[in-house]
């Protein structure tokens, strides 16, 4: 049978190549972005109550009303926005879901959407899905900050819509109140959606804040701000997440949700609910993957990489330039083959590949798994 693809320049993605390749070489393996150790056992016993306690049928279609009246809440204490429980709350099947159904719902064919790179793979894919046309913005210099004069000079009449990530996959960095400050007066006057990526909303590091979109007005009135509690809580596989946005904003997003999943695994939210009742169980996140960042970069400090400590995400950059010029995906193989160590190169993320000799290393690990790595490191010259 012959047929077209929707999608033709998408092949076998690099988290899927990379994994093959570590798992075949038996290699230490940060290039994984998932924790490698349990949840909170409460947590556990929560999911099991919730299953023992028959909440194994369909949950309503926005999410369970106290899920989505415990994460209103969480968000007005934390950023000082209110979004109503009934009307601009979505529980979703993780963040990618969320993502996806967001531009699949506003992006129409010929729209414009601006993407900056380095950029998570899940975006690009579906914009192009819908017919909509990518406008990439590589972020510059090794702290990847934006050019607000090239942003500005790319938005048109067709601009329906630009993605942010903060804290940022697969840099570690973070924007600030002045990046947001800038993003929010440049869209003021338009009708342009923001999509919010902050999937990493509760691992920042150095006393720094995460700046919500939340926390400002006129970008609040216009973002979908997507968030992940399987990072949050170190569930990935259990796939749930959330959205928020204005009541206009949300309805439209639900009629295509509720055509996409319906609803969300019911157990799994009601035992959310009662462990997001507990504010230090993602308060505390901060001080827990820092020390993970920390432990990590002082076991590689005699190492010949260079590293600009990561400022959120639980990923971490090592600049490879001064230990050989190969190219990044040769090098991230060559580490795998040669060394039992994988990582994810990030010229796959950038715009037209570019290189900077950087691989990308998740320390969400155990201390036994990041010494590994450390050994290995510590041996490359």
């Amino acid at each position: 049978m012959e047929t077209s693809s929707k999608l033709p320049n998408i092949g076998t993605n690099i988290f899927t190549y990379i994994g093959k390749l570590a798992n075949e070489y038996k290699a230490v393996n940060l290039s994984q972005g998932f924790p490698d150790f349990s949840p909170d056992p409460k947590l556990l016993q929560l999911a099991e109550d919730a299953l023992k306690n028959g909440h194994n049928q369909y949950a309503p279609m926005q999410g369970t009303f106290t899920l989505r009246k415990t994460i209103s809440e969480k968000i007005e204490e934390l950023h000082g926005k209110s979004y109503h429980p009934e009307y601009e709350i979505t529980i979703t099947a993780g963040a990618t879901q969320a993502i996806f159904t967001s531009i699949s719902t506003f992006v129409q064919q010929d729209d414009e959407v601006i993407v900056l790179k380095p950029a998570y793979d899940c975006y690009e894919p579906v914009i192009e899905l819908f017919g909509g046309k990518i406008v990439p913005i590589q972020l510059e210099g090794p702290d990847f900050k934006m050019n607000w004069d090239t942003f500005k000079s790319v938005i048109g009449p067709k601009t329906k819509m630009v993605v942010i990530n903060t804290p940022h996959n697969p840099t570690g960095t973070i924007w600030s109140k002045s990046d947001m400050l800038q993003l929010q007066e440049i869209l003021k006057s338009t009708n342009i959606i923001l999509l919010s990526d902050e999937v990493y909303e509760h691992i920042v590091f150095d006393g720094e804040e995460h700046q919500s979109a939340a926390r400002f007005p006129d970008l609040a009135s216009r973002s979908i701000i997507c968030s992940s509690f399987g990072k949050t809580f170190h569930v990935t596989g259990w796939k749930v997440g959330y959205c928020v946005a204005p009541k206009a904003l949300m309805q439209e997003f639900q009629k295509v949700h509720q055509f996409n999943v319906f609803c969300i695994n019911h157990p799994m939210q009601k035992a959310l609910t009662e462990y997001l009742k507990t504010p230090k169980h993602y308060l505390g996140l901060n001080s827990f993957y820092q020390t993970k960042r920390d432990y990590f970069l002082k076991a590689i400090k005699d190492s010949k990489f260079k590293v600009i400590p990561s400022s959120g995400t639980y990923f971490q950059l090592l600049d490879y330039s001064e230990i050989t010029d190969e190219k990044d995906i040769i090098f991230a193989e060559k580490l795998i083959r040669d060394h039992k160590l994988a990582s994810i190169p990030v010229s796959v993320f950038n715009l037209d590949a570019r290189d900077d000799r950087q691989l990308r290393f998740c320390f969400a690990k155990t201390e036994i798994v990041l010494d590994q790595a450390a050994q290995i490191l510590n041996t490359i010259r």
